[in-house]
């Protein structure tokens, strides 16, 4: 088992909590972070504007959220390229109870395979399809709507050469994206009840979101909305 840490070297208020998660979860190691406003950086980045599937995505891509994409993806391909089975990714804002994640991680090792991606969020908002297992108030679940955030998640090799091949071409967040499992083909899974917390607010704030003004703050809410009706006609059925 790895642990990466999706971190930017130029996030300096992030950094004493990404080495804390360094130091905390298994054989980890800082993954430097894409920016998704350095053209070089994304320069193989091919983008649509929203286009591509079904129900269309009603947002354009922020610098932000490309560069976060990117990032999980630069991570899938090493876990394929060098033949890492699984992993744990994380992005620098998470906090993790130690003896929480142990326990945690200790119920997902008789589990979890390489074709497994497994989320194991900071909201616990997912309404279960299945219940796979439990263990002292954990609970991994098959949602029938995968959750949004990418900030903690168990992957495994073939889940992540999954993704990569699906991913050649990007027009929304990597978040919104995995909850179209029946264009990725891949099942997520969410370990409910592991003590994670996300605490952007504490170290500088989020690298994503922003503060429209209010019109356009309710707009996109109208539209949020309508796009999540749609998702909801696309329920999870079977992890497999």
């Amino acid at each position: 088992m790895k642990s990466f840490v999706i971190h930017m070297t130029s996030s300096a208020a992030r950094r004493p909590n990404a080495e804390w998660l360094c130091a905390h979860l298994p054989n980890a190691e800082l993954f430097e972070a894409v920016n998704g406003k350095d053209p070089e950086q994304i320069a193989d980045v091919q983008l649509f504007p929203g286009d591509l599937y079904r129900p269309r995505y009603p947002f354009p891509l922020r610098a932000a959220e490309i560069g976060v994409f990117e990032s999980h993806r630069r991570i899938w391909r090493k876990m394929v390229d060098e033949k890492i089975d699984r992993a744990i990714i994380t992005e620098d804002d998470l906090r993790i109870d130690p003896c929480r994640m142990s326990e945690a991680l200790e119920m997902l090792e008789p589990i979890a395979t390489e074709d497994h991606y497994i989320r194991i969020p900071v909201k616990q908002r997912e309404e279960a399809a299945l219940t796979l297992a439990k263990h002292n108030g954990l609970r991994l679940i098959l949602p029938k709507v995968i959750g949004l955030q990418c900030v903690c998640q168990m992957v495994g090799r073939r889940a992540a050469e999954r993704l990569l091949a699906v991913t050649t071409q990007i027009d929304r967040p990597v978040d919104t994206f995995l909850q179209m499992h029946w264009v990725t083909g891949q099942p997520i899974l969410s370990l409910q009840g592991s003590g994670n917390q996300e605490v952007a607010q504490e170290i500088g704030g989020s690298t994503i979101q922003s503060s429209p003004p209010l019109a356009d703050k309710l707009t996109r809410e109208f539209k949020r909305a309508a796009y999540r009706r749609r998702l909801y006609q696309f329920p999870q059925h079977t992890a497999a």
